[in-house]
């Protein structure tokens, strides 16, 4: 589709500098601009790129002045790179503008199926699941039996929800994620082997939850393993059963959290760390990246390092950390000078 600078400059409540009627149909770095592309210049680092750009309409601040002749027609917004976030979110939602069931879809009769919602080939809707309204199922999806799936939800190609689980509103699953898979129960026996403990509980995410491609949420043994409104989970991340996530929590990839550990709210969890099993993060705790954290945490606490511990005394220990190997030389020549002395 093709908008003019004029209409976008309605939409964005901002003022045209230049040509009007000018028309684009994608969107581009402003580096990388072409003709009939629209770009946005925030970081006044790029502001050289605005006079060679070859996009044909940039979206600047109300603070740009400009210093040399541009050739693209300009709109001028208050904040540029939220005028353009707001771009990007109606590009995107048009990408998703599917609606129907594909003829090679599977969907159980005993299915519901809200409004304007989309299911593509090869998905399986199993018995009693309920899906909401504009909900997006792309091409190789699986729903379980008597899951519920909310409103506006996105599920990309290769995404599976197992039975019985609940999803909210607004939530967005990216390809390869697996919702609701066993949790990891085994209990030795008397011939030193394991026995499978069933696990019979679900998953529950609430509104507003992304989940990034191949990350693995377990269900619970019993009740609910639970992520709570708002929070963001990236990549390859494991989330065993019965943990919680607080709202609007962030995780970042590879990390691993263990078995029935409650997590607090605005807790931000850098990347490959590992939480172990049973225990109470507080709220707005921050967790650096590939620290190792064996105990409870505190509200507010920051910490760093395997074992991790309070960031501010990890910073001054690394110092030494650093320095092993010579702290070590230095201490046994003080020891040799000391026996020469006796």
């Amino acid at each position: 589709m093709e908008f003019s600078a004029k209409q976008i400059a309605e939409l964005l409540e901002g003022e045209v500098r230049g040509n009007e009627e000018v028309l684009v149909s994608t969107l581009t770095k402003i580096e990388e601009g072409t003709p009939g592309s629209l770009s946005f210049l925030a970081n006044p680092q790029y502001t050289p790129y605005i006079y060679e750009t070859k996009a044909s309409i940039v979206i600047v601040g109300k603070d740009f002045v400009p210093e040399n002749n541009i050739e693209a027609t300009l709109i001028v917004v208050a904040d540029a790179y939220a005028a353009f976030a707001k771009l990007l979110e109606m590009y995107n939602s048009l990408r998703h503008n599917k609606t129907g069931i594909d003829k090679l879809a599977s969907v159980s009769e005993s299915a519901t199926i809200g409004a304007d919602a989309y299911i593509g080939a090869g998905s399986s809707i199993g018995d009693n699941v309920k899906i909401g309204n504009n909900a997006k199922i792309y091409p190789g999806c699986y729903i379980g039996d008597n899951t519920t799936l909310g409103d506006d939800c996105l599920l990309y190609s290769g995404s599976r929800i197992y039975a019985e689980c609940k999803i909210g509103n607004s939530v967005t699953l990216h390809s390869g994620v697996i919702v609701g898979g066993d949790g990891f129960g085994f209990a030795p026996n008397s011939e030193n082997q394991y026995n499978k403990v069933p696990q019979i509980g679900n998953v529950i995410i609430e509104d507003h939850v992304e989940v990034g491609a191949n990350t693995t949420i377990d269900r619970a043994t019993l009740g609910s393993t639970i992520i709570r409104k708002g929070a963001k989970i990236d990549n390859l991340i494991q989330i065993a059963h019965n943990v919680e996530i607080g709202e609007n929590t962030v995780i970042a990839a590879q990390t691993g959290v263990a078995g029935s550990t409650k997590i607090g709210k605005n807790c931000m969890i850098g990347g490959q760390v590992g939480i172990v099993g049973h225990l109470t993060i507080g709220d707005n705790v921050k967790i650096a990246a590939q620290s190792g954290i064996g105990s409870n945490l505190k509200e507010g606490q920051i910490v760093q390092g395997s074992p991790a511990f309070d960031v501010r005394e990890y910073k001054k220990a690394y110092v030494y950390f650093r320095k092993l190997a010579q702290i070590a030389n230095d201490l046994s020549e003080l020891k040799k000078q000391v026996f020469q002395k006796k």
